[in-house]
């Protein structure tokens, strides 16, 4: 017994699972993965690499030092730069320019430096022979695999080998044995031997330097890595044998070249040891492939438990998109977005309203048309909770977790050192902007509903692209008052409208199940009679701000036939105009304030809304004036970025009705910190913006390219002196930009405007105009520097000789020949 337990507690510190782990490969076919042979050929291009003559390679990198580190420095950056894009996906195509902005700004650079064969590096040959072999083996393997195939569906290999290889794979492996026979060849060459040398090598034994009496010249060998190297390129990799040796493959192999004193006998009929070498690399793959999936290894060697948890976990997990890189500026969707919205506001405002075709249509289908839009089902419950979400069409995995809130039964919550246990509500309300940045049935399926039924699946009948003709299509044709599952309603946001309300027309009114939560609603807007004599109002507002004169109309008869003196009533819109039009010192939503202030009379006794990203509620201020609105709340934490609140911090007043800040999340003080952050924070998130800054900022230069003229900059003798210096020349800058610069002038007034009107309307003119005028100046002066950082370098360079050969005539000075040249032409053309 004793001895059983030793030696259990032996195998426990050995950890042999961990060490049969590390022996055992982890994938079922290691010959589909090449990392053994990208390991052993590193080890042999290291080996052959420093067989050279040292001293030649030491002079060659001496010569060239400045050019291998540019090209090292050149290559670092790209890699910085282009990192982010490895393993994104091409949809949503949001960095597709971003990477080929970057590539040709690389290929420029590298088309200006010196090429690696004037660098003493001559890469022709091993780039024509790494070609040849590499579309040879491609084209061998790709044969190979259709002729086992062919075998494995006649029936003459096993089941097992079914797997179809990877065509990645079978390139991967094609690289890796082309690269070994270009390292081969740079080395060792393609020499043949005469006739009677190779039984000359048949009779040495290479393994003879084991022996204990020639030890010491083995090691005065290995101390001459040149000698070493062609003892191996002779003895282990010579040619195999004469064509005469295989008359089967005399017309398909390649001969080696003779290598003799004086004039050679005759040609050669020796097999090319680069031939051979393929030749047996081929032949390696095909053996193990054959042997492996004939014998069925991946059966007998399974995945070890932490390899399977981790595949069974990428395989669970769900493929949500990236949340919408807004400032990014490369993104296709978000130019798509910017020429609907243009669109949408030159077509749809004001000409075209899918809010008066769907009232035109309830009118047609029903004379009473209200049963479009006034649901009465829950109002004879005697228990009712009801959740509000908006802003749910950014990030993947933020609206599955707040989904995920919303489907479980129930949640537990902490209020004053006791716990409170909240249902799930039957009712779901969604205040808008569905999918980011463009309404399409991708964003809709991919930012809306897959997060939705990861969180609550829905009925296993459901077909997503079945159009609900009947809705409410009630499971097992029950009435909508008898069904108790939880159900959901949801108005547009101005996201929503950027296609003219089709694609939510099409996804919201037109499908029965948002996950499992079922959607009876038909039409853009609603309303809800829910128990306790309270009502729910959810209004369209589209892209104006305001709801139109039929929806104004349903909701005041609607008030005045049914709704009560002492009820109360829930106004829910996308947009929180109380802190918009207090922010931008504006009135919108008139017919809503007209609604809510001479129809309810007090009776309104909440206002929701999203589009603002964050959480704050306001309740008024007892007085003695009449109150129209008694709370307001804004909700917009559905899963999208964040927005501040701390710009709202002094909003204390509505329809001359005082209000007060109840609560707030981000609090302002975490706000506040929040954008303090971004001044570092911003470039780090969203570095794809430098696109577009880059475009500005050279508009704002554009004038100033070349100088030409910097040397008095570096001619000073102290630091000092060069700050003066500089700062002198951005401010010549700035003067000849206002006086003889046409677009970098032009420009800089377009950013002044834009730079004013993003300041809040609240303040007075005179503050917007210095707040316009210090951005402006701000970003121009930062223009100018780096320009000049830019050109002090390229003038450092071209006055240690480090732009190749041609000085300054190299890049700039013709380039601005040409253009002026062009310009003349222009104008004498033009005369």
């Amino acid at each position: 017994m004793g001895s059983s337990k030793q030696s259990a507690g032996i195998l426990d510190t050995l950890k042999m699972e961990r060490v049969r782990t590390i022996l055992t490969h982890t994938y079922p076919y290691p010959h589909e993965h090449s990392r053994h042979a990208v390991i052993a050929v590193v080890v042999g291009c290291l080996f052959f690499i420093s067989s050279d003559n040292i001293h030649t390679l030491v002079e060659k990198l001496d010569k060239n030092v400045k050019w291998w580190s540019m090209y090292a420095c050149l290559f670092g950056f790209f890699y910085f730069f282009s990192s982010p894009f490895i393993g994104k996906t091409f949809k949503p195509s949001y960095s597709n320019f971003s990477r080929w902005y970057i590539a040709w700004i690389l290929v420029a650079a590298v088309y200006h430096l010196p090429s690696f064969q004037s660098m003493g590096v001559d890469m022709r040959m091993n780039l024509s022979l790494f070609l040849t072999i590499y579309l040879s083996s491609i084209l061998f393997l790709l044969v190979f695999h259709i002729i086992f195939l062919g075998l494995w569906y006649i029936g003459f290999v096993s089941r097992v080998a079914g797997k179809r290889p990877e065509i990645l794979t079978i390139l991967q492996n094609c690289a890796v044995l082309s690269v070994a026979c270009c390292v081969f060849y740079s080395h060792c060459g393609n020499r043949a031997m005469l006739r009677e040398r190779p039984l000359d090598r048949r009779n040495s034994n290479w393994f003879s330097f084991w022996k204990k009496e020639e030890r010491n010249t083995w090691l005065a060998k290995f101390l001459r890595m040149n000698e070493l190297k062609d003892q191996v390129c002779s003895s282990w990799f010579a040619p195999v044998g004469s064509a005469s040796d295989y008359p089967l493959l005399s017309k398909w192999v390649i001969y080696g070249e003779i290598a003799c004193n004086g004039s050679c006998p005759g040609s050669s009929d020796e097999i090319s040891p680069i031939y051979s070498l393929w030749a047996t690399f081929i032949g390696l793959y095909i053996a193990n492939y054959v042997v492996e999936r004939s014998t069925g290894w991946a059966l007998t060697h399974p995945l070890s438990v932490k390899e399977y948890e981790k595949l069974k976990k990428k395989q669970m997990k769900p493929d949500f998109l990236d949340m919408v890189p807004w400032y990014s500026g490369t993104s296709a969707d978000l130019f798509k977005t910017v020429f609907d919205l243009l669109v949408s506001v030159t077509v749809f405002v004001g000409r075209f309203d899918m809010r008066m075709m769907q009232a035109a249509m309830s009118r047609v289908s029903d004379g009473n048309h209200q049963d479009d839009l006034l649901y009465d089902h829950f109002s004879e419950k005697d228990d009712f909770w009801f959740d509000f979400m908006a802003d749910t069409g950014d990030g993947g995995n933020s609206s599955y977790a707040v989904a995920r809130l919303l489907a479980k039964p129930f949640i537990r919550t902490l209020k004053d050192d006791s716990e409170l246990t909240l249902p799930r509500g039957n009712l779901l309300i969604i205040g808008g902007d569905l999918a980011y940045p463009n309404p399409s049935a991708f964003t809709y399926e991919r930012r809306l509903f897959v997060p939705f039924e990861y969180a609550l699946q829905p009925p296993p009948w459901y077909k997503a692209e079945q159009i609900a003709v009947n809705k409410p299509e009630v499971p097992f044709g029950a009435q909508l008052k008898q069904y108790n599952g939880p159900q959901c309603f949801v108005i547009p946001g101005n996201h929503d409208w950027f296609d003219g309300l089709q694609t939510f027309m099409r996804y919201i009114c037109h499908r029965s199940w948002l996950g499992g939560w079922l959607m009876p609603q038909k039409k853009s807007y609603f309303a809800l009679q829910l128990p306790k004599r309270w009502w729910v109002f959810g209004l369209d507002l589209a892209l104006h701000g305001d709801i139109d004169v039929y929806q104004f109309k349903f909701f005041s008869e609607l008030i005045t036939e049914k709704v009560q003196d002492d009820d109360s009533v829930i106004i829910i819109t996308h947009e929180p105009n109380w802190l918009t039009d207090w922010y931008w010192n504006d009135v919108t939503g008139k017919n809503i304030s007209h609604l809510i202030s001479d129809y309810l009379r007090g009776r309104c006794k909440l206002r929701m809304a999203g589009d603002l990203h964050h959480y704050m509620r306001h309740s008024h201020v007892k007085s003695d004036g009449p109150v129209h609105i008694h709370h307001l709340l804004v909700n917009g934490c559905g899963g999208a970025f964040l927005h501040p609140t701390h710009v709202f911090s002094k909003f204390n007043k509505l329809d001359e009705v005082s209000y007060e800040c109840k609560a707030a999340y981000p609090s302002f003080e975490d706000s506040s910190r929040i954008a303090l952050g971004n001044i570092l924070k911003f470039r780090k998130k969203n570095w794809q913006f430098d696109f577009i800054g880059g475009i500005i900022y050279f508009v704002l230069v554009f004038s100033m390219f070349p100088q030409c003229e910097l040397n008095h900059i570096l001619q000073d003798d102290t630091f000092s002196g060069h700050i003066k210096s500089f700062l002198g020349t951005v401010w010549n800058g700035f003067i000849y930009i206002l006086q003889h610069s046409c677009v970098s002038l032009v420009g800089a007034i377009l950013l002044l405007i834009a730079a004013y009107s993003f300041v809040p309307p609240k303040l007075s003119r005179k503050k917007r105009a210095i707040i316009g005028v210090l951005h402006v100046s701000a970003h121009l002066a930062a223009a100018l520097i780096l320009m000049l950082l830019l050109e002090i370098g390229v003038e450092i360079c071209i006055q240690h000789k480090l732009l190749a050969t041609s000085g300054l005539v190299f890049l700039y000075v013709e380039q601005f020949v040409l253009i002026q040249r062009f310009v003349t032409s222009f104008a004498q053309v033009d005369k």
